[in-house]
This record gives structure tokens, C-alpha cells and sequence, in this order.
């Protein structure tokens, strides 16, 4: 079996327009397939309309009690629910989940550090037999970005580490593609020039754009689940606009793939 891991972020599922071509796009994208997504700004919002202001620290959220309480109402709730409503509407065949639902996702929260990030999850393992079971009877998952710790506690988890862990785990049993969609066209050259698309990147030229501070910021954890997952066999990555997709899938430039291997960029 193959199987393609799409991860959407806030800049598809903040834009209800952005989110139905999405979807449509989603629709026609051929194969087996899971969806995964986080909802990071809406979370934010619902928030400070209920007091309970947003805490970051280099991008990444606190999630004390009230904010995990927030977050999985948004997530596993309204965000998911109206993903798997509107691909029923296009005769696809989804099931919504946490990491909770049929023990998916276990997880542990995060020891304290130098920063306390509260009810956050680091993965622990995935229920591939679940998965394998939903994809053999035609059902696609739609994962939301909240897991457990199998004793009763939901934690907060990035949506990027998500499909990562997820694609790493599927592709011990099958053939598994990566593609993570967020708001540019694909790694940058230039952040400012949405042309300056790198097509190909392995971890040589990774090593050396970050020692030029080309790559930084949060494109790092995204490249660095990027290449986990290749180095623990995942056939193939990708990264670019959610738009783009479909292009992406037939092999046409249209984004930045990520590769372990060496190739002349000349």
C-alpha cells in the first residue's frame, strides 16, 4: 500500500475560501491519504474572546490549563468536525480523530527544561494497525494536533512533529509521501521573494544555508522533521503552498523536495 501524509497549518484553515479550494484540491489527490492539521491562530482568537490571552516563546505556545482546554475544543472540535463535513460534502469518505480516539497518538508531556511549556506532548508512538485498518476500508483520516498520555490526560503537539511521526511509523508497513503545506511557495532563497523557490535540498546544502542563515527561524523544525522522517524511511518529502498540491504530486516543480541524497546541482 502507499500513502500520502498532507499537513495543512493556519494560513489554509484561517481563510474559509482558502480552506474550501484546499480541500477541493485535497479531494482529487490520488491514492491512500491522511490529513493532519494544527489551527494554532483561531486557537488564539477563541481565546482572547474568553480572557485567556495566548503565552509564546520562540514561536512555540504555553499550554497551561485553560489554553489546552481552549485548544482542544478548537482543534479535535470545531476545526476538525468542519474539515470532515466539508469532505463528506465531496464524497470523501473521512473519519475526524485526536490522538486519543483508538489509542492513535500516545504521547508524554514534556519535561520542563529551561522553559515550562505545560500540557505539551512529545511522541511516544503510533497506532499504525489503526491507520492501516481506516486506509484498507477507504476511510481518511483527518488527525488534529492533540494527542494523550494513556493515563487520562490530553496534551497539546505540534502538527509538523504529527505527520513526521506518523509517516516515519506507516512506512516501516508501506510506502509513505510527505507534504507539508504552509503560506510560501517552497523553501526560500529570499523570505521576501516568493520566486526564489530552492527545488532540491538534501543535507549537505541544509548544513550550509543554515550557516548562511538562508534557512532559519521556523523553517528549521520543519526541515528537521523533514529529513527525520527520510532518514527513518520515508520515501519522499515535500514542502511548498497548499495550492500547489496537485503539481506536486505529479512530480512537477512546484516546491521545495527534500532529499538525503547527494545530487549535482549543476
Amino acid at each position: 500500500m502507499n500513502v500520502s501524509i498532507i499537513k495543512i497549518g493556519g494560513n489554509v484553515i484561517d481563510f474559509p475560501e482558502k480552506l474550501d479550494e484546499f480541500l477541493y484540491l485535497f479531494s482529487q489527490f490520488p491514492g491512500k491519504k491522511i490529513l493532519v492539521h494544527g489551527g494554532g491562530v483561531m486557537a488564539s482568537k477563541f481565546g482572547e474572546s474568553m480572557g485567556v490571552m495566548p503565552q509564546m516563546i520562540d514561536g512555540r505556545r504555553i499550554t497551561d490549563k485553560d489554553t489546552l482546554e481552549i485548544v482542544t475544543m478548537v482543534y479535535a472540535g470545531l476545526i476538525n468536525k468542519q474539515i470532515v463535513a466539508k469532505l463528506q460534502g465531496l464524497d470523501q469518505n473521512a473519519m475526524g480523530m485526536t490522538g486519543a480516539d483508538g489509542n492513535l497518538i500516545k504521547s508524554h508531556k514534556r519535561p520542563v527544561k529551561t522553559i515550562d511549556y505545560g500540557y505539551v506532548g512529545d511522541i511516544d508512538d503510533v497506532n499504525t494497525d489503526l491507520l492501516q485498518n481506516l486506509l484498507e476500508d477507504d476511510i481518511i483520516p483527518v488527525v488534529c494536533a492533540i494527542t494523550h498520555d494513556k493515563k487520562g490526560q490530553l496534551l497539546n503537539t505540534n502538527a509538523d512533529s504529527i505527520a513526521s511521526e506518523m509517516a516515519t511509523s506507516l512506512s516501516k508497513k508501506m510506502k509513505v509521501d510527505l507534504y507539508f503545506c504552509f503560506n510560501k511557495s517552497g523553501v526560500l532563497i529570499d523570505e521576501k521573494n516568493d520566486s526564489s523557490i530552492i527545488p532540491l535540498i538534501n543535507e549537505d546544502i541544509y548544513r550550509e544555508l543554515r550557516k548562511e542563515n538562508v534557512i532559519h527561524s521556523g523553517m528549521i523544525p520543519k526541515l528537521d522533521n523533514a529529513f527525520a522522517a527520510l532518514n527513518k524511511g520515508v520515501n519522499h518529502v515535500w514542502i511548498g503552498k497548499a495550492e500547489n498540491l496537485l503539481l506536486a504530486s505529479k512530480g512537477k516543480v512546484s516546491g521545495t523536495n527534500i532529499e538525503t541524497h547527494k545530487y549535482d546541482l549543476y
